[in-house]
């Protein structure tokens, strides 16, 4: 073994234990740490640092701000209240209804906290229709993840235009994204909500269910629910910041829309979406009249931040251990991933079980796909496997579906991986990749 090589394996254990010790602390944690790790390497083996993923963080800022700017002006609230009145108005059919409800409102907010205010109601719902609360509660869970990665204004598609854009990859941005993983994620929702359907026993036939009701443990519904006053302009918020979205998006798709006067290159979407959701900001300031303070106060933008945090140490640390190491790593897997390229979508999935973000994982991971020669539609079809989270239940909306959960349906089991959310998290993470890399060898 050349000195290089070891070299190599001693960087990466340095690597995989700030990652460790990282995901231990959560959010900031995981970004502060990434800067502890480009530290060692950088100071006890000498690798250069990389420039910081300025492209990556920026975009993620713009749609955040205005992400952040319609919550405070009421429209997460409102978009909220919307799906709580889809779901009750369907309640026997809330286990396939809840996760597309959720998978949807993700899809549109860019973030999935939103699934938090849902939980009680579906626990509500699934009750009184003497549903276990379990199969859609943790279904609905998995697909407000899995939309982060169909949706036109999340992080981890910022990400991945940040990519394509340093990689030169013209043809390829956001409505391929679109085109692959709106579909293949959906398909993976459906069918994991269906799988759930069948998970666990019914409340009537289930002892230990029925043994926590005659000891007044379990937790009955409230008819009347907490309904939240909304804002005096939050549907006006919502509106605002959709119609923004949608222009955005038919940027991507129609690439004469982001053509300047006399230039005959479109802008890229990068460029695009930056300008479009400060732009999508400043109109809801204008309508809506937020309290500007309350901006950054809000659950969206601290949120953001704690993506922005992480991507910024984990995705440095992970560019310039990649940079320094490429030979050695094209040599260890460069053969199999080039050879059976669906290979690597382990290596996303077990990459963002330690990150806890799909958005960091994108952007420490793809590149080496990139620099193993996988093309990028296929990079794309992959992506809906950095949706890992779930396979050790410390994530923050799964440990809150379980508290949530007054039936105790929802549950981490006995040995700890047997947990609600393994089933439907992984029928929908399998689905959506192989559904993704078969609608990417259709279309490119």
């Amino acid at each position: 073994m050349s000195s290089m090589s070891i070299f190599f394996w001693i960087e990466l254990v340095i690597v995989l234990a700030v990652i460790f010790i990282g995901a231990r602390f959560n959010g900031v944690g995981l970004g502060i740490w990434g800067g502890v790790g480009l530290f060692l390497i950088a100071v006890l083996f000498g690798v250069k640092p990389t420039a910081p993923p300025v492209d990556v963080l920026l975009i993620i800022l713009a749609v955040v701000t205005a992400a952040a700017t319609m919550d405070a002006a009421g429209g997460i609230d409102f978009l909220v209240s919307v799906a709580e009145r889809i779901i009750r108005a369907n309640p026997k059919y809330i286990t396939i209804l809840a996760p597309l409800v959720t998978w949807l409102f993700t899809f549109l907010a860019g973030t999935g906290h939103v699934v938090y205010p849902l939980q009680p109601v579906i626990y509500e719902v699934a009750m009184s229709a003497g549903i276990r609360p379990e199969r859609p509660m943790a279904v609905a869970t998995i697909a407000s993840q899995q939309s982060i990665t169909a949706s036109p204004v999340s992080a981890a598609t910022a990400a991945m235009l940040g990519m394509f854009a340093a990689y030169n990859w013209t043809s390829f941005g956001l409505a391929q994204i679109l085109a692959i993983c709106v579909p293949s994620t959906l398909l993976g929702v459906i069918v994991a909500g269906f799988v759930s359907m069948f998970l666990g026993k019914d409340l009537a036939d289930d002892p230990e269910f029925q043994a926590r009701v005659k000891a007044g443990l379990v937790k009955m519904p409230d008819p009347n629910g907490a309904n939240k006053v909304l804002k005096p302009h939050a549907k006006r918020s919502a509106i605002v910041f959709l119609v923004f979205v949608a222009i955005a998006v038919a940027s991507g798709l129609i690439p004469e829309l982001r053509t300047l006067r006399g230039e005959t290159k479109p802008l890229g979407m990068a460029t695009v979406l930056e300008i479009f959701m400060l732009v999508n900001a400043a109109a809801i300031l204008v309508t809506c009249r937020p309290k500007v303070d309350d901006i950054v106060k809000t659950p969206t933008m601290r949120a953001g931040v704690v993506a922005m945090i992480g991507i910024f140490g984990l995705a440095w640390l992970g560019d310039s251990f990649v940079g320094a190491n490429k030979a050695d790593l094209l040599a260890a897997v460069g053969g199999i991933a080039q050879a059976m390229p669906w290979t690597f979508a382990f290596v996303l999935f077990f990459v963002s079980v330690l990150l806890y973000s799909q958005a960091a994982t994108a952007r420490a991971v793809m590149p080496l796909g990139a620099a193993l020669g996988i093309p990028p539609q296929t990079l794309i079809g992959m992506f809906p496997a950095v949706n890992g989270y779930f396979f050790i239940p410390t994530y923050g909306s799964l440990v809150a579906a379980i508290a949530f959960d007054g039936s105790g349906t929802t549950h981490i089991g006995k040995y700890v991986l047997n947990h609600s959310f393994m089933i439907p998290g992984l029928v929908a993470t399998i689905v959506a990749v192989t559904t993704g890399l078969g609608i990417a060898g259709i279309l490119y």
